[in-house]
């Protein structure tokens, strides 16, 4: 009928029966793949840091998520008082803390230099 373009012969379709478990492997691959690479370490790192912040007490060194180290001065269920220089407080959001540091870290920090 053209000249340029080849006419199109229909064929049958081939006969296949409906996809059973075996076309359900591969979409549940793909879940199970992404449970373990997304959700449960992130729900791990959110169990670690509400353990973290339930442990947290007056005179316990931490870093803000603002990157601010400092000494837990007070603490109640929604804010913490931080002390970050001699007789200089701040306040800030309890999850707002974001490490817990050693021991030690906020005095060696905070030394005064000898002259």
């Amino acid at each position: 009928m053209s000249f340029f373009i080849s006419d199109a012969m229909a064929q049958a379709a081939p006969v296949t029966s409906q996809p059973g478990f075996e076309g359900m492997l591969f979409p549940l691959g793909i879940l199970v793949f992404f449970y373990f690479l997304f959700i449960r370490p992130q729900s791990k790192r959110n169990k670690e840091q509400k353990q973290m912040l339930a442990a947290l007490s007056k005179g316990s060194e931490v870093v803000t998520s603002g990157g601010i180290l400092g000494k837990v001065a007070d603490l109640d269920d929604n804010f913490v008082k931080l002390e970050v220089a001699e007789n200089s407080f701040i306040q800030v959001q309890r999850h707002a803390i974001a490490n817990m540091m050693p021991k030690g870290t906020y005095k060696t920090l905070n030394k005064k230099p000898k002259i």
